[in-house]
């Protein structure tokens, strides 16, 4: 029988939930039943948290887990200390915060990279605290692509919950910029990608829809060209590739459409007013396109709620499952 999957949690914003959130889906019986969890972060950081939620603190605390055991009744916590993480308080934006929370994640990835860790859940970060330390930093996606050696735009964002997939051609540009990206190259590569993510999680001959850019999917060149000069060619190059894809849709109608296992868009908005209105706080991202399987929660991170133990994991939890068996 193989062996479960050890999925890092890096544990976000040190002044947010994402430390609870780690925890509570790291304890949870049906997590651990088909992954072994690894918190990554400053002990301290998580032991105050655990402390203020009324959540067990007992972890086994790791330096390196280059051949690191631990018992499996204990929780593991790969140590990323930080001299700053003592004076970090709940629920408020800093410098320091944005540090703590990205040595974490990058912590985490590197792991991955490494091959100690299966795959990697991040807890939300804070972009107020990130841009107070100045670091270059538009969401995770980018974030690992840097990691991992990759082009920014090559990292692309798919959004999960229940059995949807919304995958993003572009996402954190200007609508100016994005559509100066969508090429037939690009489109190309993320319907590639988008293919070999879904095949990796188990889907043995995907189905993918591509939206269009321009309203009613350009209404044949009614509203613009980019469909039929762009888009269009791009995914009649995968279909005879043998990918099983079709297109572009209007975004307002394509999410109707039953039985497909991944929704392409070309635009941010168009996935996520879609994700956000129908599964508001049971949302996870993939990194999709990197060497490493990466996660991220999509919910915020919850300032208002720190420290009171009311911070819903759920889904946390869903990722880790999802990312368990696809590792």
């Amino acid at each position: 029988m193989k062996d479960k999957p050890t999925i890092a949690i890096a544990i976000g914003d040190p002044a947010g939930i994402g430390p609870e959130i780690s925890i509570k889906a790291a304890r949870d019986v049906a997590a651990r039943a088909i992954a072994r969890p690894v918190l990554v972060g400053d002990p301290g950081v998580i032991a105050r948290h655990a402390k203020a939620c009324g959540l067990p603190a007992d972890f086994h605390i790791l330096d390196r887990l280059n051949g690191a055991s631990w018992p499996d009744d204990r929780l593991a916590l790969l140590a990323v200390r930080s001299n700053e993480a003592d004076d970090i308080a709940f629920g408020g934006n800093s410098a320091a915060s944005g540090r703590v929370s990205l040595a974490a994640a990058r912590a985490a990835i590197h792991a991955a990279l490494d091959k100690h860790v299966d795959a990697v859940v991040a807890a939300p970060q804070n972009q107020t605290s990130i841009a107070m330390a100045g670091i270059e930093f538009d969401g995770y996606p980018s974030f690992v692509a840097r990691e991992t050696a990759l082009a920014a735009p090559d990292v692309y964002l798919m959004l999960c919950f229940e059995d949807v997939k919304i995958v993003h051609c572009t996402l954190h540009v200007s609508v100016a910029q994005a559509i100066a990206l969508i090429t037939r190259e690009r489109v190309g590569h993320v319907i590639a990608v988008t293919d070999r993510t879904l095949r990796r999680l188990g889907v043995a001959t995907p189905k993918i829809h591509v939206s269009g850019l321009n309203p009613h999917a350009g209404e044949n060149g009614l509203f613009g060209r980019e469909e039929i000069e762009i888009i269009q060619p791009a995914i009649a190059a995968a279909a005879c590739s043998g990918i099983d894809v079709a297109g572009p849709f209007g975004a307002d109608t394509m999410f109707h459409k039953k039985g497909i296992d991944a929704f392409i868009v070309m635009l941010h908005d168009q996935g996520h007013i879609t994700a956000k209105l129908l599964a508001r706080h049971a949302t996870a991202g993939l990194a999709i396109g990197s060497p490493i399987l990466f996660s991220s929660v999509a919910h915020g991170s919850g300032h208002d709620i720190v420290g009171k133990g009311v911070a819903d994991p759920t889904a946390m939890i869903q990722a880790i499952s999802r990312l368990a068996k696809a590792g």
